[in-house]
């Protein structure tokens, strides 16, 4: 088995609730709900909570990507399915989440099924490294592709980048948010990231966390033409979205162990300032 292959595999193990999973999604569900993604921060700033955040993020995203009725949309790490069923409900547009954890779809399904989006949103689990080409569907597609917080955990994100621009049709757009590094005060070489850093990739399952810029430039090169690549915490502190650390320290259910070392890394990383969150809009031409 190569690197590659035992880091996706680690990542699917991470978010199952089978046996022999991690259930980080249920440790994540139990904190933050069904959609899992730092919001709009100006929000958060003007006193909304931080759900009120997350869907302000979500619509805005979502203007981005042109949604409206009719519209077939693929959202990659769909997680429990909170984004989709919000995004067909309010935009009328036909959601197809997918993931390579199959305990997260069927919670995701029941979802929509309980909202009455059965029929415009869908879960399908592929395969480990299918996110490389999707394999399954037929190039010129979808409309739109939208990621939120997911490709952080690819280690071969260009593949992604390329896969996504040959499922969307002409026109179509790529949009997503997602947990990058960056220089930020005191902490400027590569060395003193990392080591900050490398704590959050190696708790949550991320492959090397990118930047602003080389998402950018991995857009460019799969054939985008970028129109927006936006730090959401520009010149400041990453500390939007985040729960009460004391909802962390209650949390008691499986691998509480390392669900906890993860939020102490996050933490020390969001102090620093070296961790934050970006989004991007690009358009296949």
């Amino acid at each position: 088995m190569t690197v590659a292959e035992s880091h996706e595999s680690d990542v699917r193990r991470f978010y199952s609730e089978d046996p022999g999973g991690e259930a980080a999604a249920r440790a994540y569900h139990a904190l933050m709900g069904d959609m899992w993604f730092h919001g709009d921060w100006s929000v958060q700033k003007a006193g909304g909570t931080a759900h009120e955040a997350k869907l302000a993020m979500l619509h805005r995203l979502a203007r981005h990507a042109r949604l409206e009725a009719g519209s077939r949309v693929l959202e990659f790490g769909s997680g429990y399915g909170g984004a989709a069923v919000e995004l067909a409900a309010t935009s009328g547009a036909t959601i197809v989440g997918v993931s390579n954890t199959d305990s997260i779809n069927r919670y995701a399904r029941r979802l929509a099924a309980q909202h009455g989006m059965g029929e415009r949103v869908s879960f399908k689990t592929i395969g480990d490294h299918d996110y490389k080409t999707f394999v399954d569907w037929q190039s010129e597609t979808f409309d739109a592709v939208m990621f939120m917080e997911s490709v952080c955990h690819l280690p071969n994100k260009h593949a992604f980048f390329t896969a996504a621009h040959r499922i969307l049709k002409p026109g179509g757009r790529l949009v997503g948010l997602d947990w990058i590094h960056r220089p930020f005060g005191p902490h400027r070489t590569t060395e003193q990231i990392s080591r900050l850093i490398n704590p959050v990739c190696e708790y949550f399952r991320l492959a090397d966390l990118g930047t602003l810029d080389s998402y950018a430039q991995m857009m460019k090169r799969a054939g985008f033409v970028v129109t927006h690549a936006r730090d959401e915490f520009a010149d400041e502190l990453c500390l939007g979205s985040t729960e009460p650390s004391q909802a962390w320290r209650d949390y008691d259910g499986r691998s509480q162990d390392l669900i906890m070392a993860g939020k102490h890394s996050l933490d020390i990383a969001r102090a620093a300032g070296v961790f934050t969150v970006g989004w991007w809009v690009a358009e296949r031409s």
